[in-house]
């Protein structure tokens, strides 16, 4: 699975942005899709979730009011549209993938989630 995730840059607080992440796979089935960030200094976040078979989503608190994770089956591609950006807001935003044998709440951490696209920088100015 290769996950190549694109639509970062410099925007100024306020703005907008919307992430995206293109699946190698067109038949994907028992995987969960996640959206975290890393920012200097400190450790990935968890940002958002999303189940590439039902329509379950789960968000981090600091984000759930800003930003929406969704996903196009026929594009293969998950997005996470990102509102009212902040200066804090400014990170490497990784998408990931996590295959489930048996389905359970959705995955959270960074540790339940194989495979990682490159990362897209989004830079907020103030």
């Amino acid at each position: 699975v290769q996950l190549q995730a694109s639509g970062g840059g410099l925007v100024q607080a306020g703005d907008s942005l919307r992430l995206s992440c293109a699946l190698s796979e067109r038949t994907f089935s028992n995987y969960d899709m996640g959206w975290f960030r890393k920012a200097p200094g400190k450790e990935r976040e968890f940002l958002a979730a999303i189940r590439w078979i039902a329509d379950s989503t789960y968000y981090a608190d600091s984000v759930k009011d800003r930003f929406t994770i969704s996903k196009d089956k026929a594009k293969s591609t998950v997005y996470l549209q990102m509102n009212s950006l902040k200066p804090e807001d400014t990170a490497v935003y990784y998408c990931a993938a996590s295959y489930f044998s048996i389905m359970g709440p959705l995955r959270t951490s960074d540790k339940e989630y194989r495979y990682w696209g490159q990362g897209t920088e989004v830079t907020v100015s103030s």
